[in-house]
């Protein structure tokens, strides 16, 4: 449900809430206190801090939003540790297939790639600093709703949970 809202809000908006992000992180704490005590708080502690410190690491190069990693943190602490992974995985799928779909669209696929090898390069090379005119601050630089892929990824990985039954 949050995930969906968030994706909504930022289709329309290009920003995620902190009240929406913040807001999922507590009913979901307060949620996992009364069903699991203590040990399922921590654990959904735990999932939101790998969750959101993963997805901190491409906000680091101003590759993505501080939404989106606020968001991440969140779908973590429903998650918990046991399916994050799955989650951020097919997040991490829904996010290529949208970002495919961008290129395509905004037919950008040539200067994409050359954008991508040159971003590979400056990495290898200066770490995590941002590039200098290949990241979000640039104005020319295409912005898509990762939560949107988040959201995807989410409703992707509980509903084949559920279906497993």
């Amino acid at each position: 449900m949050w995930a969906g809202l968030a994706a909504a809000w930022d289709v329309r908006q290009g920003r995620i809430p902190n009240r929406l992000t913040y807001g999922a992180m507590v009913v979901g704490l307060a949620l996992r206190m009364c069903l699991a005590g203590w040990r399922g708080t921590l654990d959904g502690f735990a999932a939101g801090l790998l969750g959101g410190g993963i997805f901190f690491v491409f906000f680091l190069v101003r590759g993505m939003g501080a939404g989106d990693v606020k968001l991440m943190a969140a779908v973590g602490v429903w998650s918990g540790l046991r399916h994050l992974a799955a989650v951020m995985l097919a997040s991490a799928i829904a996010g290529g297939i949208l970002a495919l779909a961008y290129m395509i669209v905004r037919r950008r696929g040539l200067r994409t790639l050359r954008n991508l090898g040159t971003l590979f390069r400056y990495h290898l090379a200066s770490g995590l600093a941002p590039h200098p005119e290949i990241n979000l601050q640039n104005p020319q630089a295409i912005r898509i709703p990762y939560a949107l892929a988040i959201a995807a990824g989410t409703f992707y990985a509980f509903g084949a949970l559920l279906l497993r039954g």
